[in-house]
């Protein structure tokens, strides 16, 4: 698994527990030493929907067409199931590696059951460098942005949010009620050293992040299509400070992201939209003992929610305001179980001009969880979870759904 990955799971997520990440299968060749790693995951879930509101933006599950408010589900969780390959090795005083790794999943929305959603392909990079002046990274990875939030939740080793149908490739984790997705990007990043615990990444990355065929970016009650022209690459970096002593040890980060957004909307007024998005964000946690406790937030202007940049501006010709953040706390039972509780939420302010009453855009999307995960193995973790989603729209409509998970993890 790559550093970022494996660090998370084995750090972030499974630290106190028995079953922390450890290096899949080490193969040596030649002056190479070949990594394959990975992990597989499914989960049954069970989702009670409240309401039949239409929010823009809402993660919130609605009734289906015929009223009925339950439905069920197998599937991959927020962590997708994972192969990766990772070749390493030393070549004149610095150190080289490759990452290639694909993400198949479980769901299944064919009337045969034997069609599934098209195999992820999330990382393709290499990487050079040295412990005495850093390294540098080439290709596609996760985002610099938030990818502490999402590699620090918890419902990394589950569910989280939008569970409960078949027919997509991962759920949500706290994406969109607590944090903005990080995504996974083509980059060209460089890492410092570690000085003494402080470590910090900057980069560029492609343009035309988190716009698609729909609403893109631009939100409200409508559908568009378009197209991006975006004449500067995105501007991502963050810095980090961790440490370790006895039996206390923890992580501090701030970080940062800007694009510049050229849209042309072609519909009947096929308008030019342009204005630079940009986000920040710090988070903390600390471990001490069998406690874990993590706190996060972020602010963004036209950065939207969810996706970067999704519903982030509005036709009315303004951006819109978001911010959110999420707390965690963990405790390792005398079991080793790990018990979870959460709460995060998103907000997204409406642009100057609007008005409340006549648009269903969301407002705000929140989560509770509570997660039992219980290291069956070394390798095997047994994962409960109970996740409320409560979705409010700016005119005042509201959706709430309950879940409820039970599955595995296994890692490699």
């Amino acid at each position: 698994m790559n550093k970022n990955i494996k660090f998370a799971v084995a750090g972030a997520v499974l630290a106190m527990s028995a079953s922390a990440a450890h290096a899949g299968i080490i193969i040596p060749a030649g002056d190479w030493t070949l990594d394959i790693n990975g992990n597989v995951n499914a989960f049954a879930n069970w989702t009670k929907a409240d309401h039949s509101d239409s929010i823009v933006g809402g993660l919130a599950k609605g009734k289906d067409a015929l009223g009925e408010d339950k439905t069920q589900g197998i599937n991959t969780g927020l962590l997708p199931s994972w192969l990766g390959f990772t070749g390493t090795t030393r070549q004149n005083d610095t150190d080289v590696s490759f990452t290639i790794s694909l993400q198949p999943n479980v769901s299944s929305n064919g009337s045969t059951g034997d069609v599934s959603p098209n195999t992820l392909f999330r990382q393709s990079f290499v990487t050079f460098g040295d412990k005495s002046w850093g390294s540098v990274k080439l290709g596609k990875d996760i985002g610099i942005f938030a990818s502490d939030a999402i590699l620090s939740d918890m419902t990394l080793l589950g569910v989280g949010a939008n569970a409960g149908n078949s027919g997509v490739s991962t759920t949500l984790g706290g994406i969109g009620t607590g944090y903005i997705y990080a995504a996974w990007k083509g980059q060209v990043a460089y890492t410092t050293p570690n000085f003494n615990g402080f470590q910090a990444t900057v980069g560029i990355t492609n343009p035309n992040q988190g716009v698609g065929s729909d609403v893109g970016g631009l939100g409200g009650n409508v559908s568009a299509s378009g197209n991006l022209y975006q004449d500067r690459f995105g501007l991502e970096g963050k810095a980090s400070y961790s440490f370790t002593q006895d039996n206390f040890s923890g992580k501090i980060w701030v970080g940062g992201a800007s694009y510049k957004v050229k849209y042309n909307d072609i519909t009947t007024t096929a308008t030019n939209y342009e204005y630079t998005a940009t986000a920040a964000d710090i988070g903390a946690n600390i471990n001490a003992g069998n406690v874990g406790l993590t706190g996060y937030y972020y602010v963004g202007e036209g950065a939207g929610t969810t996706l970067f940049l999704g519903n982030g501006y509005s036709r009315s010709g303004g951006k819109r305001d978001s911010d959110g953040g999420y707390l965690q706390a963990t405790y390792v039972l005398p079991t080793k179980t790990k018990l979870g509780l959460a709460y995060g939420r998103s907000n997204l302010d409406l642009a100057s001009g609007e008005v409340a009453a006549s648009t269903n855009l969301i407002d705000s999307n929140e989560r509770k969880t509570v997660g039992l995960y219980h290291p069956l193995t070394k390798h095997l973790n047994l994962v409960a979870e109970w996740n409320q989603i409560e979705s409010k729209g700016h005119d005042g409509k509201k959706g709430e759904n309950t879940t409820g998970s039970l599955g595995a993890i296994l890692f490699f």
